[in-house]
């Protein structure tokens, strides 16, 4: 026998592993369209006035193998030490069993926001456990789902305050003992609202009579705990409101903000968990008054009923959120963080309420031991009342003693010139506690001192918490393997399926791509460690950073925004710094399209900008002669516009040139919406068309999986003259504010973009591109006689998602959007996007990494829906009980009796469908209506786990 030779490359990442379509498979997609190759098609549909002149191109794709030994050569550049550095950032263990079943396991970090409640039951599950556990801790009476972190938590508390005080007071105080992170962010978000901010000692400078709102740190970042109860009550005496930003473990042992009675908590689970990351992503809170609720920010799950009457969860009053309100949001919050939320969640019920108030009091008491050795060393310690941190004076020995720790392996935080500063945390141990000692000049044993509580009697909580059976049946690691395996099975995410989400990017998340997001290098370093010790994490975002702007045509990069949104606001505000540096502070006029996403006008508002809607044509496009003329209109306040490209309807618009030069000639700046850059990757680049800035999703185009919702990232890059403006942070500098509690945002999670483009290299980044371009033509290809493509370029073309119309099945079978959405449920699919940006339509996205079987699969779904309203229509079915109306049908529905016009093969094996393997939805169709009448947002009552269990 002989062999030939042959050019397969097993280890070519792109065109092997991310790319789903075989080259066979693509020449009869392009067949079915009618083009002659993928070049020729891409020059069809991408107009030629936007292409990039030059190809994408930065050397020869690496294997996944070479590009992990590049990340583990990165990674050893860092130095992990032993950070006590605190300022809401501690060392945690993450229990293994939640790294592996959790963290690592795509059937959580793949899923997608749970806005289709049928196949999200777990991971909501999980997430009413976390606002179980913030509420029982904090004391108060709803929490929502997370936020991004502490600092953007606190900004959007004082928000909140604002509007709840109905006040015309515009001064909000701020603790002077709050970390210096979240006084930043809260001044970076205050000022464009015109709002001031005052600093100071609550018990000594707060006027409350002259302010909406003031928020204390608890414990205090030198420290200190105090009860605030009597200032709290001083605020609501004016009518003000107040915001407590708790350590959520030091409530296992301390007084609630509930009982000091304040209106709203906030801060992050970090410790509960999940690794410091250099900064993130974590999960932060929020806690509120029962009264309060639906002035909340951010996500909340809420428990409802189904079809049949059975407890089912979902996302409750989403009317609050920024895709309903727009430019009347208070908030442009879009991306939470929940496979952060889950994972802190996880880890109490995991400890439970024992083992968490154990965690706390050996925290507590190896911070007193520190400290009694610290005293007999002769250092004067503050405050006397602590929990976890203390500050020492030092006077002139403190640049000696920060050197001493550090050679020693120890990180210690320095305060002013002639402080320091110690937070204790889980994984601190006597070996480290004796270390510290040593810099400090004491060669003491552990085993010298006793420790003694040092909270004084009247702060400490009498309250019982975590009392809900969930925190109490998952103690033995067999259990609770299978209560996360239960709740994995209930959810439908990348790992069963595609997600073809319109404007969201479900791409493959690679495996290669997710491996070293845990390696200690990377997830254990505190955000402000001397910066040599992060040069692993240096030289990461440098590159990172000079590839994105390659790719987007853009000369500078900030990695700090956490979310898309974020993006947008920290963009908006770089157009704003740079308008006031050149003497226009009156230019705040921003045109925003009606097509545009919510979070447009509302992160415009936050911006301290006035939104001007500008008008789409019958085709879906910019109204270019409306645009023209509004910014004529505006010129001498034109500040920006914010424009999508490819456009929300999934469309090249030909005009995009024309419409920023049109903004530019009238001195204002052109704000370019990154979310749909999956179709634009090597193929034409936003700062060569005319866009000056652009926030880029990398947990959609780069890979950073959607993790349940969250965590994403949404680093902006600006053209030249706007980069003296982008944000800056207190631990590095700069001269604007920061958006986000970390300098970089959520830096752990960049070597998943990192090794994406290492592996896929420019030519494999183009392919992608291209590849996600024929996915979507095809599949409006093969639906357009069943439901009209909604929008096309003159060419015939869409972009890299598709609306198609579904309302022709409401005129003639009465059945809407929903019915279709849950019916795809039976055929193993989330469905697409819905009603957006048109009520009554699905908006499909199917990404580069979808094989041609499963493009072919979902259409095979949409194709036999359309045929089951068309028996509707005909009259061979009836209008109200048939498989759409009566979709997601369940196992509870096959085992019953049996009294439906159609067979039980007809209701759970539609076309699409798994025989083997069949995803079955746990609950039928939600009662949104319930959910929002009768609002329950904390786990269910002990009768009902009793029920499970029998």
């Amino acid at each position: 026998m002989s062999f030939d030779f042959t050019d397969y490359d097993p280890y070519d990442f792109a065109n092997r592993r991310h790319i789903g379509p075989s080259p066979a498979e693509m020449g009869a997609m392009l067949a079915l369209l009618g083009a002659d190759s993928l070049d020729a098609f891409i020059d069809e549909t991408v107009p030629a006035s936007i292409r990039q002149k030059e190809p994408l191109e930065w050397g020869a794709a690496m294997t996944e193998r070479q590009a992990l030994d590049a990340l583990r050569e990165t990674a050893n550049r860092n130095q992990n030490l032993v950070s006590l550095l605190g300022q809401g950032y501690y060392g945690t263990i993450t229990p293994p069993v939640i790294q592996r079943n959790i963290l690592e396991n795509p059937a959580w970090y793949t899923a997608y926001t749970p806005y289709q409640p049928e196949i999200s039951q777990g991971r909501l599950e999980a997430l009413l456990n976390f606002q179980t556990m913030v509420s029982d801790l904090t004391g108060l009476d709803v929490a929502n789902a997370s936020l991004l972190d502490e600092a953007t938590a606190a900004a959007e508390a004082m928000a909140m305050a604002q509007r709840l005080s109905k006040s015309k007071r515009t001064v909000f105080f701020v603790d002077e003992n709050c970390h210096a992170q979240t006084i930043a962010v809260i001044r970076t978000r205050a000022e464009p609202l015109g709002w001031r901010v005052e600093i100071g000692d609550p018990f000594a400078d707060l006027r409350p009579e002259k302010v909406f709102g003031a928020i204390f740190q608890y414990p205090g970042t030198y420290g200190h705990v105090r009860d605030f109860t009597e200032v709290i009550a001083s605020l609501h005496g004016e009518n003000a409101l107040a915001v407590m930003a708790a350590d959520p473990l030091s409530l296992a042992l301390l007084k609630t903000p509930g009982e000091m009675n304040a209106d709203i908590a906030v801060g992050s689970t970090q410790r509960f968990g999940v690794p410091m990351g250099y900064g993130g992503p974590h999960a932060a809170y929020m806690a509120v008054k029962d009264a309060h609720k639906r002035a909340m920010p951010g996500r909340l799950v809420g428990v409802s009923v189904d079809a049949r009457g059975n407890r089912a969860y979902r996302l409750a009053l989403q009317t609050r959120e920024q895709h309903i309100r727009r430019e009347k949001a208070t908030s442009n919050i879009c991306t939470a963080q929940v496979l952060l939320a889950v994972m802190a969640a996880m880890y109490v019920v995991f400890h439970g309420p024992e083992g968490l108030r154990a965690i706390a009091q050996r925290v507590h008491r190896r911070a007193v031991l520190l400290a009694n050795g610290l005293k007999k060393l002769g250092y004067t310690v503050e405050p006397d009342a602590f929990f976890d941190t203390m500050t020492v004076e030092v006077g002139r020995l403190q640049g000696a003693i920060l050197k001493s720790a550090v050679a020693d392996g120890v990180n210690l935080r320095k305060v002013g010139t002639d402080r320091i500063g110690i937070s204790i945390d889980e994984r601190t141990r006597p070996v480290t506690i004796e270390a510290v000692w040593r810099a400090f000049g004491g060669e003491f044993k552990v085993e010298e001192f006793d420790t003694e509580y040092r909270l004084p009697e009247p702060l400490l909580r009498k309250t019982d918490y975590l009392t809900h059976p969930v925190f109490h049946m998952n103690r033995a690691e067999s259990e609770m393997t299978r209560y996360i395996r239960r709740l994995a099975d209930r959810d439908l995410a990348l790992d069963r399926s595609m997600i073809p989400l319109g404007s969201c990017t479900m791409k493959l998340n690679a495996t290669a791509e997710m491996l070293p997001i845990t390696w200690p290098e990377y997830a254990e370093l505190h955000p402000f460690v001397p910066q040599d010790q992060a040069l692993g994490y240096k030289a990461l975002i440098a590159d990172l950073s000079d590839k994105l702007c390659q790719i987007t045509g853009y000369d500078a990069v900030s990695m700090q925004p956490n979310s898309g949104a974020q993006g947008e606001y920290a963009g908006l505000l770089t157009i704003r710094a740079y308008h006031q540096a050149n003497g226009e502070d009156h230019r705040d006029i921003c045109l925003i399209p009606t097509s545009a996403h919510g979070t447009n006008p509302a992160s415009a508002q936050m911006a301290g900008m006035k939104v001007v809607v500008v008008k789409s044509d019958e085709n879906g496009d910019i109204d270019v002669d409306d645009f023209r003329a509004k910014a004529e209109a505006h010129a001498a306040n034109l500040a920006a516009c914010m424009i999508t490209y490819p456009s929300t309807h999934g469309v090249f618009e030909a005009s995009v040139a024309e419409l920023c030069a049109i903004v530019h000639e009238h001195g204002g700046q052109v704000y370019l919406d990154g979310a749909n850059m999956n179709a634009l990757v090597g193929l034409a680049r936003p700062g060569d068309f005319g866009a000056d800035v652009s926030h880029l999703n990398l947990h959609k185009t780069f890979c950073i999986p959607h993790g349940g919702g969250g965590p994403g990232m949404g680093p902006i890059g600006v053209k030249a003259h706007l980069a003296p403006y982008l944000p800056g942070h207190p631990a590095t500098g700069g001269s604007e504010g920061p958006v986000s509690a970390a300098p970089f945002g959520s830096p752990s999670i960049l070597p998943i973009s990192w090794s994406y483009c290492l592996m896929m290299g420019g030519a494999g980044l183009t392919q992608a591109t291209k590849v996600a371009i024929l996915n979507a033509n095809y599949i409006a290809k093969r639906l357009e006689d069943a439901y009209p493509v909604l929008y096309k370029a003159r060419n015939g073309r869409v972009a890299h998602e598709c609306i198609v119309d579904t309302r022709i099945l409401q005129e003639t079978a009465g059945v809407s959007v929903d019915d279709v959405a849950k019916r795809l449920i039976d055929c193993g699919f989330h469905a697409p996007t819905m009603s957006w940006p048109v009520a009554g339509t699905l908006m499909i996205e199917p990404t580069e990494s979808e094989t041609k079987a499963e493009l072919d699969r979902f259409c095979d779904a949409m194709l036999a829906i359309r045929e089951e309203a068309r028996a509707i229509e005909e009259g061979r079915i009836d209008a109200q009980n048939n498989p759409l109306k009566n979709a997601p049908h369940t196992v509870e529905d096959l085992v019953g009796e049996w009294d439906r016009p159609y067979t039980r093969e007809q209701a759970c094996y539609p076309p699409g469908a798994f025989r083997v393997d069949k995803y079955w939805a746990p609950v039928n169709r939600v009662d949104n209506v319930y959910g929002d009448r009768h609002l329950v947002c904390s786990c269910p009552p002990v009768e009902d786990y009793q029920e499970a269990a029998e």
